[in-house]
């Protein structure tokens, strides 16, 4: 509290101030993000006048009204949030703010690690985390003057992403392949992660390495505050290149990374087109990346991918998805498949089954 300055915790479910919440944000030009648990208010008297969010591990949407900037009620505000995510048993933070909002930040114990200059800075709570993770990376760097890497979600894995990852390893001494660990994916990450495993047997010549916050995740993604969806799409290909090029990929000596081509969706294109760029252009001071983009494997005259897979599945057309899909992944759907018909069993003849 400072003089009649009161804060408050507002949940999701608290319907008439999340939308008082919104229209403050609006108001202060960013967008309230549907992920954050438990926001943060301040008022003065009946009015709002600074806000900020937890979404998990990381802070989101915070916003002071102009008028109260230079108040101390900035860094009161940031001191919550963080005090409030630590109640919530996160201690490794993530904060996307804007800009001008970094030295505050830093006050309260952040170090930036990516920034859109002018636009958006990208916080954690240490300032040696993502250098650790990068070292950790650098005890699994393998020699070759070719080290290829690719990013892939594989929800689920596919005989597309199968095709990819042999095409990749094929044209490399050495290939790293990040797996998205955001578990926000229909298939679960440690499944996704079998999946994988099982799927590139054989593959001599490559690490499947353990996901991590600093490979696109929701630490990753700064769209939540900025309106114009075109520029919160660039913020964030650009964030999350530019820790992939200027840690991640010197720890590996990694000089290329391997994409499918995409012919159909016009989004996914332009995120190739401009992953092309962040990795290629010598703006940067760590070594450039050459992207790769390679045809995608089709069935039938179409590029395979998880999309039509889940599509296909959410149809119920388990035949028509069978052959999309490696016959490990195939299993694992069957095994899915009969467990969702399966009926519960009852809890007194689990009981009396139970030492068998």
């Amino acid at each position: 509290m400072l003089g009649d300055t009161v804060f408050n915790r507002v949940k999701r479910s608290d319907h008439k101030n999340i939308a008082a919440i919104n229209a403050f944000l609006r108001s202060n030009d960013l967008n309230i993000d549907t992920t954050v648990e438990v926001f943060i208010t301040v008022t003065q008297g009946e009015q709002l006048v600074a806000c900020g969010g937890i979404a998990e591990n990381i802070i989101k949407c915070v916003a002071i009204s102009p008028q109260m900037r230079g108040e101390g009620l900035a860094l009161s505000l940031a001191t919550e949030l963080v005090n409030l995510a630590y109640e919530r048993h996160h201690t490794q933070l993530f904060i996307y703010t804007k800009v001008q909002n970094e030295a505050l930040f830093r006050q309260c114990g952040f170090y930036p690690i990516a920034n859109v200059p002018g636009i958006v800075v990208l916080m954690e709570n240490s300032p040696c985390r993502l250098k650790r993770y990068a070292a950790q990376l650098a005890s699994e760097r393998q020699p070759g003057d070719t080290i290829g890497s690719i990013v892939m979600n594989a929800n689920p894995f596919t005989r597309g992403h199968q095709y990819l990852v042999r095409e990749a390893a094929a044209h490399c001494d050495w290939l790293h392949l990040f797996l998205v660990k955001e578990n926000t994916s229909r298939f679960p990450y440690e499944d996704r992660r079998d999946l994988v495993l099982k799927g590139t047997e054989g593959i001599t010549n490559l690490t499947v390495h353990e996901g991590s916050q600093y490979v696109i995740s929701r630490a990753t993604f700064p769209c939540y505050f900025i309106k114009e969806q075109g520029v919160a799409d660039d913020c964030y290909t650009e964030i999350d290149l530019k820790i992939f090029r200027q840690y991640l990929a010197p720890a590996l000596g990694i000089t290329h990374r391997f994409v499918g081509n995409e012919p159909f969706c016009a989004v996914t294109a332009k995120y190739n087109r401009d992953m092309r760029y962040w990795l290629e252009t010598p703006a940067l001071p760590s070594p450039p990346i050459d992207l790769v983009e390679i045809e995608r494997l089709q069935y039938q005259g179409t590029a395979i991918s998880a999309s039509w897979v889940r599509k296909l599945l959410a149809a119920g057309d388990f035949h028509a998805a069978a052959p999309l899909v490696p016959k490990d992944t195939l299993y694992y759907l069957q095994d899915l498949q009969a467990q969702r018909r399966a009926k519960p069993i009852p809890q007194e003849f689990e009981s009396a089954q139970s030492g068998e």
